[in-house]
């Protein structure tokens, strides 16, 4: 090729696109279809952060999301908040959250969603992250996940961020 600079802002182009194209489209693992995954930028030294995605199960039995990894922390937990009397509490979920049959379960901000513990580094707005999911049934799932803004909604109502943060 006579221009190779131009060819590799090409290829470089075409990859962040597919990467773009690669977590707008459904992920089909099994009798699951993940869509809308997407995680949040952290504010500067932030140990935590969050994960979410909706799961349908078009199958006819329960499946179970058992756990997740990340190379963006250093723990990745499933966890819940729910509403102990007047308070909203956090809690991990150790044997992990059932998708049941014929029904949707959505992991968003306020509610169900992955935990990710012990960040290695911030999450920058624009940029993606990639996590691995583990079912009992559907097995690992890979899905990509793009970096909304730090108040991103549905991207919700709640924000993983510093502790410091108000949630």
């Amino acid at each position: 090729m006579k221009y190779p600079l131009f060819g590799a802002v090409l290829f470089a182009l075409s990859t962040t696109f597919a990467q773009a194209e690669q977590h707008m489209k459904d992920v089909v693992a099994g009798d699951l279809t993940l869509s809308g995954a997407f995680t949040r930028a952290t504010l500067p030294n932030a140990p935590v952060a969050g994960g979410f995605v909706e799961i349908t199960n078009t199958g006819t039995t329960d499946d179970r999301l058992i756990a997740a990894v990340s190379p963006i922390s250093l723990e990745t937990q499933i966890h819940e908040m729910a509403m102990d009397g007047d308070v909203m509490k956090m809690r991990e979920l150790p044997d992990g959250l059932v998708i049941p049959a014929g029904e949707t379960v959505s992991l968003k901000p306020g509610d169900y969603h992955v935990m990710f513990m012990n960040l290695t580094g911030p999450l920058l707005e624009g940029e993606t992250i990639t996590m691995r999911l583990f079912f009992e049934t559907a097995g690992e799932v890979d899905l990509t996940l793009p970096v909304g803004p730090t108040n991103a909604g549905a991207m919700g109502t709640m924000m993983h961020s510093a502790p410091a943060a108000s949630e």
